[in-house]
């Protein structure tokens, strides 16, 4: 299966979806904050990137300007709370596949991992 790295500051979340990706069997690597979560894509190379928006140190938008300031291809699906037109917009146009709003549906969530990372294949 695949290697997700999921980036989120709320524990409960973390727990969450690491419980629901690896009932998947996928490989997961959790980060608590945007720079933890640059760190662990170049040290991990994760499959795809589960990115919350609001965080401490640096935020989801952060993240993904850096990454594609690096050129980093890893597809993204962003989870957030902040979820307005303009929200959603500034995520996609920053190179995010998916935008899904908190709270989520965890076997909606589950599928679309799978379908993102089908698309990648």
């Amino acid at each position: 299966m695949a290697k997700i790295l999921v980036v989120d500051d709320e524990p409960d979340i973390l727990l969450m979806l690491r419980m629901g990706l690896e009932d998947e069997g996928h490989e997961v690597v959790m980060a608590a904050d945007g720079e933890l979560g640059l760190t662990a894509i170049a040290e991990h190379a994760p499959d795809l990137v589960l990115l919350d928006v609001m965080m401490p140190v640096l935020d989801g938008y952060g993240v993904l300007e850096r990454k594609r300031d690096r050129g980093d291809a890893t597809p993204v699906i962003v989870l957030s709370a902040k979820s307005e037109q303009a929200d959603v917009d500034r995520a996609m146009a920053l190179g995010a596949r998916e935008f899904v709003s908190k709270p989520f549906d965890l076997d909606r969530l589950v599928t679309l991992v799978a379908s993102t990372l089908a698309a990648g294949e």
